[in-house]
């Protein structure tokens, strides 16, 4: 037997759900992403420079020397009795340019890829130590339908914010929870630490849990796999 590799220990094994909330099976959940201790500072900053990189940073301002306009001296300078005034586009006045305004900026962060991997597994690990990870089979329906989603999430026990970690698109499923404001549905190759953090409870398929991390869905796993057996002549 080959020896076990960091990659194939277990951080736990929990119980495999269908959409009714019965047992179907078992799961291990590897503990490259499920074990190990939790890193709040590390969680943190990857959070902090995800929520900084969704700014648009878009807003703009025009400076007194940016509006159009205010030429001409509004009245002389001594002898009416008023403030002095040099142009009716200072800050001062209505229709003027703002005085340290915003402009266009990139608030973006530099966080590496060990950090994000860390960050999430720590989030992971975390929601797994309270309980509130979820497999399910697959949670799919024959229709979209906000009543099928709402009894599943409650045979399941989840919530009251939901994070739903699907393998691969299934627009029934997507469609049936877009009506439910606590539950939050990624795909498995979107999965960060922010919406982990946000969630009480974390619902994964189980064809989700083995693809954590590698950047792909069920669908593309499928799609190398059966390349790579047609490169070697299968």
């Amino acid at each position: 037997m080959a020896p076990r590799t960091a990659s194939d220990a277990v951080a736990a094994t929990v119980d495999v759900l269908d959409v009714a909330g019965k047992k179907v099976g078992s799961v291990d959940l590897p503990a490259e992403w499920f074990g190990g201790e939790v890193n709040i500072p590390v969680m943190h900053q990857v959070v902090t420079a995800q929520l900084a990189a969704a700014r648009q940073g878009t807003h703009s301002t025009r400076t007194r020397g940016e509006v159009r306009g205010g030429g001409a001296k509004p009245w002389k300078q001594k002898g009416t009795g008023r403030a002095r005034q040099g142009s009716t586009r200072s800050p001062q006045w209505v229709g003027g340019g703002v005085a340290h305004g915003r402009t266009p900026s990139d608030w973006s962060q530099r966080v590496n890829r060990k950090m994000r991997r860390s960050a999430l597994r720590s989030a992971l690990a975390d929601r797994l130590a309270g309980g509130n990870v979820v497999v399910v089979d697959r949670f799919a329906f024959d229709a979209p339908r906000t009543k099928d989603a709402v009894a599943a999430l409650t045979a399941l026990e989840a919530g009251p914010k939901v994070l739903l970690v699907l393998a691969d698109f299934d627009e029934a499923a997507v469609l049936s929870v877009r009506n439910l404001g606590d539950v939050h549905t990624v795909l498995v190759d979107q999965l960060n630490t922010h919406d982990v953090l946000i969630s009480d409870t974390v619902v994964i398929e189980e064809a989700a849990v083995a693809l954590i991390g590698t950047g792909v869905r069920s669908g593309d796993a499928d799609v190398e796999t059966v390349t790579a057996g047609q490169e070697d002549g299968q």
